[in-house]
């Protein structure tokens, strides 16, 4: 039976929003977070920028020391080979390469200096590049897919499948997807391609979770996998990308979904995640956020008060002690309290590392690190953060070049 599988682009186009942002160190985090949850992938970023490299490093040793699981990292490139051939160095064993293919984005984006014939070679050269160069899966990205012609969709897709290309992925890049549409779209492309369909829906008309769910269910139906593209807490450009939570949440108890989910997932860390988010993006969670709001779970006028109390399963969906506790970080405690960071000494170190019973690795390469990374983010480290630090110090060093144990 075909399956859904969630690749997360948070540390792609997550990061990407404007007005805000996220440190390495907090990149590193939400891989953290990731691997936790038991997504299947995480679009790590742009192996192919200069300032992306350190951590690039960083995360692929500590995949293979199982900091992250069972997480596969990929990076996001754009559809060019010279892009692809200057991340190889770096070792990540899977690729999503962009490039735009509708006629507006061609003629009003591209201006003349590729055609529809130009851009499958860019991206047929760009897959490839990143077979040749070891790949075990390549991702190609539609651009701006939702506008672009269905035969032309279908030829680019097929071009890259005999490139070597494993999924294609729809893009639609500005938000104007409907759930009907989106999944007989679905449906015709994988269909047309034989191929792993994935979705990546921006959130302009406020559809970006249920156009997400109606086209993953367009490829199962037409026999094929699909892979459905989320952000933390809906995070990403203009108005978000698909939110992780509710579109898990979607196909475990969305009545009438026939769709089986290729990924073990634990949701025992959504409510971490949520928060330490909202928290290192600097972006306060709406209290009507799904799973994760104030009020996801809370009641008041006296009928849905009455009927909770009963029997929470009476105004309630699914069970609040799913998504996990709410953290309760040593950094927001009220009242005489030691912390560490940029400017703490051995001693506040100790203590704090006593206090959430854990013994570094490398105790002085753990503290010049919470140093390093305090200073990175620019605010008081979380308890899950401090405990990362501690466990894999070698492997976080990689993002310092220099830096020496």
């Amino acid at each position: 039976m075909p399956q859904i599988h969630f690749l997360d682009v948070t540390n792609r186009d997550g990061v990407q929003t404007a007005r805000t942002g996220l440190s390495k160190f907090g990149k590193t985090m939400v891989n953290a977070y990731l691997g936790r949850l038991g997504v299947a992938q995480s679009e790590i970023g742009f192996p192919f920028l200069f300032h992306e490299v350190p951590y690039v490093r960083a995360q692929v040793a500590l995949a293979a020391a199982g900091a992250f699981g069972g997480l596969r990292l990929s990076g996001w490139c754009r559809g060019v080979a010279a892009d692809v051939e200057r991340a190889a160095p770096l070792g990540l064993a899977h690729y999503n390469l962009s490039i735009s293919t509708s006629d507006y984005m061609i003629a009003n984006k591209f201006r003349g200096r590729l055609d529809r014939a130009a851009v499958i070679r860019e991206m047929t050269a760009a897959v490839r590049a990143a077979k040749d160069a070891g790949a075990e899966t390549v991702g190609v990205n539609a651009e701006d897919g939702s506008r672009t012609d269905a035969g032309f969709l279908a030829e680019f897709a097929v071009a890259a499948r005999e490139a070597g290309a494993d999924r294609v992925r729809y893009c639609d890049t500005i938000g104007g997807e409907t759930p009907g549409r989106i999944g007989e779209r679905f449906a015709e492309l994988a269909a047309a391609t034989g191929m792993t369909v994935e979705t990546h829906c921006h959130n302009d008309l406020g559809m970006a979770v249920a156009n997400s769910v109606s086209g993953a269910l367009g490829a199962l139906a037409a026999g094929q996998d699909a892979w459905i593209n989320t952000c933390v807490n809906g995070v990403g450009e203009r108005a978000g990308n698909a939110d992780l939570l509710s579109c898990v949440l979607a196909f475990r108890h969305g009545y009438g979904l026939d769709a089986e989910i290729g990924d073990d997932l634990d949701l025992s860390w959504a409510r971490r995640f949520a928060l330490w988010a909202s928290y290192a993006f600097g972006q306060p969670l709406p209290y009507n956020q799904v799973g994760t709001g104030i009020n996801a779970f809370a009641h008041e006028s006296g009928i849905h008060a009455d009927g909770a109390l009963k029997d929470h399963g009476n105004y309630e969906l699914y069970d609040e002690a799913a998504l996990g506790p709410f953290p309760d970080d040593l950094h927001a405690a009220r009242g005489r309290v030691v912390l560490t960071g940029e400017y703490g000494g051995k001693a506040g170190f100790r203590h704090v590392m006593d206090a959430l019973g854990v013994e570094p690795a490398d105790p002085d390469l753990a503290f010049s690190l919470v140093q390093l990374c305090n200073a990175m983010t620019g605010r008081p480290l979380t308890d899950d953060e401090l405990r990362f630090i501690a466990r894999y110090p070698a492997e976080l060093s990689l993002m310092f070049p220099g830096m020496t144990a």
